[in-house]
């Protein structure tokens, strides 16, 4: 039987969830930046959005 291309997955991709591992371990490797630095900057941030991430992970290691 083929997929119902009707169903959409309810996953946003646009996130980094700090309680998955996988997540962060992907993050951090893709930052170069260790794992509490993710975990920090999701707590600093307010926010698990990737791009608000990156940028505050690009300006805080850029110092």
């Amino acid at each position: 039987m083929a997929d119902n291309k009707s169903k959409k997955d309810q996953r946003d991709r646009s996130k980094v969830s700090g309680s998955e591992n996988y997540e962060i371990q992907y993050f951090k490797d893709k930052m170069n930046v260790s794992s509490q630095a993710v975990t920090g900057a999701i707590r600093a941030t307010g926010s698990n959005d990737r791009k608000v991430l990156e940028a505050y992970l690009k300006d805080k290691h850029k110092k």
